[in-house]
């Protein structure tokens, strides 16, 4: 064997080494961003809302709140949406939902303030969030006075502020120790906020009412500098159609909130939405059986995927 071919020899043993030194970093680096993009996927969450009027118990409507109350839970349980925000329920019907739902977690009051006149009621899963923070405030000169406004039929808005639990499926590999404090990067929050317009006759109170909600969201929407703002979810009976002066208060020229449904049919229910979110489907949902509605609403349902 020559000098030149142990050399040869040499430069190729090189090479060699150097190409497999490349390949084994592409493949670290690859195995880095998979695994970067399954944490992403594992930090996104889905939410399943649902905004519902439930019709209140009338002796005038057919069928009776006892005829129906039963088919309410059904939908409820087929469904199974994380938060529903819920109108027209009077404290009996919704102590019924309450009692027969014992996977949620029951808020709100009567228009009235306590248990008086219809509820804006939200429903939350007690597996899946703890209440951060919860109130009222009337559609009225004095929001702090729940009940003012109008003589007949006042209006309010019910708003919680709600936070995922945080329940490893398995220790293994759990990143925190037992005496973690809780640091802000392990955080996901959301509101939800649940209302019920003025009805048909009432156009200027319908867009005094979202002017009012607008300046509440916009003020909670900026939570502070050292944190990511905090996903918004508008849901209620709004008793106008899209497009109309108080849908373009929240969804006009500066976008201030998103909805979900494109189509812009003329359906008075509404989930918005503001924030890190996407939504993913929306649904109309037409439960009845042998064509006996437990509302004279449909449910409206729409999938979020919750980004980090």
């Amino acid at each position: 064997m020559t000098l030149n071919s142990l050399n040869n020899s040499g430069i190729e043993k090189d090479v060699k080494r150097i190409v497999l030194a490349i390949a084994l970093l592409l493949l670290f680096f690859a195995t880095i961003s998979a695994q970067e993009k399954g944490n992403e996927l594992n930090d996104a969450k889905q939410l399943s809302l649902m905004t519902y009027n439930i019709k209140f118990a009338s002796a005038n409507y057919n069928p009776l709140w006892r005829d129906r109350r039963d088919m309410q839970v059904d939908l409820i349980n087929k469904y199974q949406p994380d938060v529903i925000a819920t109108q027209e329920g009077l404290k009996e019907q919704i102590d019924f939902l309450e009692a027969q739902l014992p996977d949620y977690v029951m808020v709100g009051e009567g228009r009235q303030g306590g248990d008086d006149d219809e509820h804006m009621a939200i429903f939350y899963r007690r597996d899946k969030f703890r209440l951060r923070e919860l109130n009222s405030f009337a559609l009225s000169k004095t929001p702090e006075v729940l009940g003012s406004g109008p003589d007949i039929n006042p209006r309010i808005v019910t708003w919680v502020r709600l936070a995922y639990k945080n329940i490893p499926e398995e220790e293994v590999g759990y990143p925190y120790p037992e005496d973690y404090r809780g640091h802000w990067e392990n955080n996901k929050e959301f509101y939800v906020f649940n209302t019920h317009f003025f009805n048909g006759h009432e156009p200027l109170g319908r867009l005094n009412a979202a002017i009012m909600i607008k300046e509440k969201l916009e003020e909670l929407y900026q939570f502070g500098s050292w944190e990511n703002n905090k996903p918004i979810f508008l849901m209620g009976d709004f008793n106008c159609q899209p497009k109309s002066e108080p849908h373009q208060i929240f969804v006009g020229e500066d976008k201030f909130l998103k909805d979900p449904n494109t189509i812009h049919d003329t359906k008075i229910d509404w989930i918005l939405f503001k924030g890190n979110v996407e939504a993913q489907s929306y649904k109309e949902l037409d439960y009845n059986i042998n064509g006996v509605y437990p509302s004279d609403h449909k449910p409206i349902l729409v999938t979020f995927r919750v980004n980090k």
